[in-house]
């Protein structure tokens, strides 16, 4: 009988998906809890993805004319009280600042709040609402419009349950906000912001994605119209990665941003308003850990190799760290998709502890080299795209030849196996009961684990939609664009239907 395989993460995926991703999390050094509840510090090695994230996303945005901004953390209640639909959507989720200080309570043992606000201050869920007041100010023309701005920010929602990046009671994120002359120019922008996404999800994050639109319960409150990418995760949940909003004229009317037209009439703006926000990095590690911790796509990974000096006499070290040190120095004069090589040593003298500290990391690639390999002009390379303990001998000339080629190879590798996961659980249904079926867990100890994307037809009623949800918290989680007409019965009560849509459990 063969020994069961020892992995650097407990429990495995199989055995507690939801516990395996919190102990992953904390493995790879990416974050940890605060004293908050519900809030995280996101450490240098996680915050580096985001860095990573957004430089790509600045670059992106500015080449089709969206330009970075700030607007406050504090907006007025009465802003939030504006447009009806927005208020009640975040309602539940606002924290609310009621007072400007704190003096010492009659015993003088503690503070208590004092100096009560003439109007309270609602901490930041979005921004539309202030952003529309700017707007409403900047904008007086036509010759104002388009007017495209984002801004990098940290948001507040109070959640209720919490889990490190995915829902945590404040993220970071970027809201992008327009305001468009037309419909049609906004729609496009709305468009335009998912594609970008989309881009930044498969081609960078590995994560291949579902593009569509959201139904009218599921959208953002206020919005006409909420496109969304979705991505399937190991546990074939669904994770929302990114959306963009096309607001009409609903933010324009309360905020009042109105132009004159070309025809000197008075008109009120379209807008739209898009983001993705820390959340991505739980998605990376849902799409692309395993049980040895977190595997980085190269793209957007926080740095691309390690180098291990290995020397076990004193009179070793000095001519292994030159070696190592002239070997950094000629990656980082190489560029990688625009960016130079990012490149670790560590010098630890903590045993095999440090080569698995790196593997839970998840850095791509790692060099063992040591006075045999400096002899033979040599690097020892391991990939994290493979097993811990498989490892190559190459001359020093043809990895600096040859990197950029093999991180882009583990890069189309991770995609390729999560666009294999995805399809393999992804199913068209047209029977009820294997509906039901399809999201009942087959091992009720593992209720994680169920079928995956069902893609059924729909009659387009909330009550159908929300009975589903009710029965299997299973939601529609997109309306896809490829969808081709079809014919067909819902799922829910029966009733004709023309198209199908994507229903799953989510994040």
């Amino acid at each position: 009988m063969s020994k069961p395989i020892k992995t650097a993460i407990t429990p495995t995926r199989e055995a507690d998906y939801p516990e395996w991703y919190q102990q992953v999390v904390k493995a790879s050094d990416l974050a940890e809890r605060s004293p908050v509840r519900g809030c995280m510090v996101i450490k240098p090695w996680g915050y580096a993805l985001w860095e990573n994230i957004q430089a790509l996303l600045n670059k992106k945005f500015r080449a089709t004319g969206v330009k970075n901004a700030y607007f406050p953390l504090f907006i007025p209640l009465s802003f939030m009280e504006k447009e009806a639909a927005h208020v009640e959507g975040f309602a539940k989720e606002c924290a609310v600042v009621t007072h400007h200080r704190l003096e010492p309570n009659a015993d003088k043992t503690g503070l208590v709040p004092a100096g009560a606000l003439s109007e309270p201050l609602v901490i930041r869920p979005t921004s539309e609402t202030i952003i529309g007041d700017s707007f409403s100010k900047w904008v007086t023309s036509y010759r104002d419009l388009p007017l495209l701005i984002n801004q990098w920010a940290n948001v507040v929602r109070w959640e209720m349950r919490t889990r490190i990046f995915l829902r945590t009671s404040e993220f970071l994120w970027q809201e992008g906000h327009t305001a468009h002359a037309d419909s049609k120019e906004a729609l496009e922008r709305t468009t335009r912001m998912l594609d970008i996404y989309a881009d930044l999800a498969e081609n960078y994050l590995a994560v291949p994605v579902l593009r569509g639109r959201k139904s009218d319960s599921e959208k953002f409150p206020g919005a006409v119209e909420t496109l969304c990418i979705e991505a399937m995760m190991q546990d074939r949940k669904a994770l929302q990665m990114g959306t963009s909003h096309f607001l009409g004229q609903n933010f324009a009317k309360a905020s009042g941003i109105k132009f004159q037209s070309v025809l000197e009439k008075e008109e009120f703006a379209w807008t739209t308003s898009w983001g993705v926000s820390t959340r991505l990095i739980g998605g990376l590690i849902m799409a692309h850990g395993d049980d040895d911790g977190i595997i980085l796509p190269p793209r957007i990974a926080s740095s691309h190799v390690v180098l291990l000096p290995i020397f076990r006499k004193p009179e070793e070290q000095a001519p292994v760290m030159d070696y190592i040190n002239q070997l950094a120095q000629a990656l980082q004069a190489q560029s990688y998709h625009g960016i130079p090589i990012q490149v670790e040593i560590d010098t630890r003298d903590i045993g095999g502890t440090r080569n698995w500290e790196w593997i839970k990391k998840g850095i791509p690639l790692r060099l063992e080299i040591g006075p045999r390999d400096m002899a033979a002009d040599s690097v020892f390379m391991a990939r994290r795209d493979k097993q811990p303990h498989e490892k190559t001998s190459l001359k020093r000339s043809d990895f600096l030849t040859q990197i950029t080629s093999i991180l882009d190879e583990m890069q189309e590798a991770l995609l390729e196996k999560a666009r294999k996961n995805l399809s393999d659980h992804t199913k068209e249904i047209d029977d009820p009961k294997a509906f039901y079926d399809f999201f009942t867990p087959e091992d009720t100890e593992k209720p994680e684990i169920h079928g995956g994307f069902a893609q059924c037809h729909w009659c387009g009623s909330a009550s159908c939609e929300a009975k589903i949800k009710e029965d299997l918290s299973v939601t529609i989680r997109c309306i896809p664009f490829d969808n081709p007409p079809e014919n067909g019965q819902c799922i829910g009560c029966g009733q004709d239907s023309k198209e199908r849509v994507v229903f799953a459990k989510a994040y």
